[in-house]
Order: C-alpha cells, then structure tokens, then sequence
C-alpha cells in the first residue's frame, strides 16, 4: 500500500499589531480622510496635492505594500492608499451635496408656486 504524504502547511502567524491593524484599517483610513477632508475643505491643502499623494500612496501599494512579507507593512499601505483616495472624492461630494441641496430648493419652491397658483380664496 502506498501513502500519500501531504505538504506541510505553514501557519500564518500574525501579529498584535497587524491583527490590529487589519481590524481598524477601515476605521483608521476613514478618520484621515475625515481630517485630511476637513483641511482641503478649508483650504489648508490644496486639492491636486491631495491627488499626487493618492497616486503615490496607491503606486506604494501595488509595488510594494501589496506583496510585502510583513502584515504590517501591507495594512499601512492599504490604509495610506484608501484614505487618500477618499481625500480625492472630497470635491466630489462638495459638488453633488451643493446640486442636491439647490434641487431640493427648487422643488420646494415649485410646490409652493404650484400651492399658491391654484388657491381660489
């Protein structure tokens, strides 16, 4: 009879801090682009600085913290690369909050011309 012997399988052992890391990243990458939105919003840091930092933060992403061997290398880049690109979306959202919020005044305003037009008293 002849047996079959598998390959050994290696643990991944993760770390205290890449767990952590990998539990908060979201979190982590949402609370920066909250305070990096807040100062493109006022104007501390201008907008296309935002982009050339998600580009590079994306770029060390994919070319190094992608396949890096260390967990903690590979959170840190991901959150780099989501909190700057949400940083980008920032003048984005300005724009269709500002078009949503003219839309709603319009149509209330329709409805209240609508309303007062077809009174009879």
């Amino acid at each position: 009879m002849k047996t079959v012997s598998w390959p050994a399988v290696i643990e991944h052992k993760e770390t205290a801090r890449a767990a952590g890391l990998r539990r908060s990243r979201l979190r982590i990458s949402l609370g920066l682009a909250a305070l990096e939105g807040l100062a493109v919003i006022v104007g501390a840091i201008d907008w296309w600085v935002v982009v050339l930092l998600a580009a590079g933060a994306v770029v060390l992403y994919l070319t190094l913290g992608r396949s890096h061997v260390r967990d903690e290398i590979r959170h840190l880049t991901w959150i780099a690369a989501v909190s700057q690109l949400l940083v980008v979306l920032v003048p984005v959202a300005i724009v269709v909050a500002t078009f949503l919020a003219v839309a709603l005044v319009v149509l209330v305003a329709v409805g209240l011309l609508v309303a007062l037009l077809t009174d009879r008293r």
